[in-house]
């Protein structure tokens, strides 16, 4: 059986949106699998900055390219950043030990680049598309939701201006 899910649309014209829509996701967000689709510079790991600092990290957030994975403690919640792009094989993610990140409770994943992921990681609460607009000055966002709750919540926050 598959879950419902929900998608919305925005479109982040500076960064200043990027900066509010991350804001709004960690108000809401503190848990789960999020994913993190766009090409190169289209702003995931922007995102993600925004989003660990929301939730109330201090300091530098850099994209774990060469690492895989970028751990942080915040507010003694888990968080986890996966950046896949370097990843040659899934199995890769098995001899890293992903079971031992993926069985913390109540840890937050952030996977970039999850396709590269297959099978090793688990299906997303919440996966964030980012594409650059012709000109490149914009971003187009679409994010699908399996929470009915966050996905009016964010569309009242971005809808109703």
């Amino acid at each position: 059986m598959c879950a419902m899910s929900y998608s919305l649309k925005l479109v982040l014209n500076h960064e200043e949106d990027t900066h509010r829509l991350a804001k709004a996701l960690a108000q809401h967000v503190q848990s789960g699998v999020i994913y993190l689709i766009g090409d190169l510079g289209a702003g995931k790991t922007t995102l993600t900055r925004y989003f660990l600092q929301a939730l109330g990290h201090k300091g530098s957030v850099k994209s774990p390219t060469y690492t895989l994975v970028e751990p942080y403690k915040i507010n003694d919640k888990e968080v986890f950043h996966f950046d896949l792009y370097r990843l040659n094989d899934p199995y890769e993610l098995e001899l890293m030990g992903i079971r031992d990140y993926l069985d913390i409770a109540d840890a937050l994943f952030l996977f970039e680049w999850p396709s590269k992921g297959a099978d090793e990681i688990p299906d997303p609460d919440i996966t964030i598309d980012i594409q650059k607009s012709d000109d490149e000055m914009s971003r187009f966002v679409t994010l699908t939701l399996l929470s009915e709750h966050l996905y009016q919540t964010l569309q009242e926050q971005f809808h109703d201006e």
